[in-house]
């Protein structure tokens, strides 16, 4: 498992290897049949992974702001 990236830092994964990531953690979650720290774990991984997203998200967010014209 990797360790949480820094607040600061640009996230190492891109936003669809995060995407696909966390998809795979949902799906290992529903199939069920782990144990009690399986399940915390992934679920751990599925919140960084998310934060990942959101990062990346907001990212693009900010870059359709800055290249749409200001409404007057």
């Amino acid at each position: 498992m990797s360790t949480p990236e820094p607040a600061s830092a640009e996230p190492t994964q891109t936003y669809e290897q995060a995407r696909e990531e966390l998809a795979d953690v949902v799906r290992r979650l529903e199939t069920g049949g782990l144990t009690l720290e399986e399940s915390l774990a992934l679920w751990e991984r599925g919140e960084q992974l998310a934060e990942v997203c959101q990062h990346w998200l907001d990212r693009a967010r900010e870059r359709l702001a800055a290249a749409t014209p200001a409404e007057d």
